[in-house]
């Protein structure tokens, strides 16, 4: 049976339509690669993302066939946004953006299984940017997130705000990094069909603050 950890995962990556929520992330492993600038129509951030997809398919042929003996689909594509001053970070002028592309991993995925991928992909494929793909672990703890349904972009500055409003309204701050899970391919879907989670890690405000 071929695992979807999207499904065993819950509403980490299965966030209701219609209003923000509080999740509690755990500690997970990600195939990463980082970059900067606008993401569209950039062959540094499309090369990332290729390397990214060739690692996540060859570590999933190698679980599957190795001792793990787990089948499992690769999961979506993930992105965490900044930038170095956050005042300037927005969603209109993307051309100061930080980012770091990312693929989660099950838990059967270790930092060797990793290496040995690597390796493989290396000597079969060596795509651009290969080397610069990491294997990492991160926690993000408490966060609100919230579904997104549409263009990317400025087209989600109303979500954006609904979810910055809501954790406000929790007594909370915004901490770390504008994370994006996208449920769906944009070389594969129409932008009005495109479907994205919008996560905020966040911690409570002190009361005496």
């Amino acid at each position: 049976m071929k695992v979807d950890h999207t499904k065993t995962l819950g509403n980490l990556y299965n966030q209701p339509k219609k209003e923000p929520s509080l999740v509690e992330v755990p500690p997970m492993n990600f195939l990463t690669i980082r970059g900067s600038g606008n993401p569209n129509q950039n062959q540094a951030y499309s090369d990332a993302v290729g390397a990214l997809y060739a690692m996540a398919y060859k570590i999933k042929f190698s679980v599957k066939d190795g001792p793990q003996n787990l089948d499992f689909h690769v999961m979506p594509l993930e992105g965490l946004w900044w930038a170095e001053d956050m005042r300037e970070f927005n969603l209109d002028n993307r051309n100061n953006w930080l980012w770091q592309m990312m693929i989660m991993q099950p838990e059967e995925v270790t930092q060797s299984i990793f290496e040995e991928a690597l390796e493989e992909v290396r000597r079969k494929k060596n795509p651009p940017r290969l080397n610069e793909v990491n294997f990492e672990r991160i926690d993000e703890g408490t966060c609100a997130q919230i579904f997104h349904s549409g263009p990317y972009g400025e087209a989600e500055a109303p979500s954006v705000e609904k979810l910055h409003a809501f954790i406000h309204e929790q007594g909370s701050q915004l901490v770390g990094k504008h994370h994006e899970i996208y449920l769906n391919s944009p070389l594969r879907t129409a932008p009005e069909k495109l479907k994205t989670i919008i996560r905020q890690p966040i911690r409570k405000v002190p009361a005496d603050a």
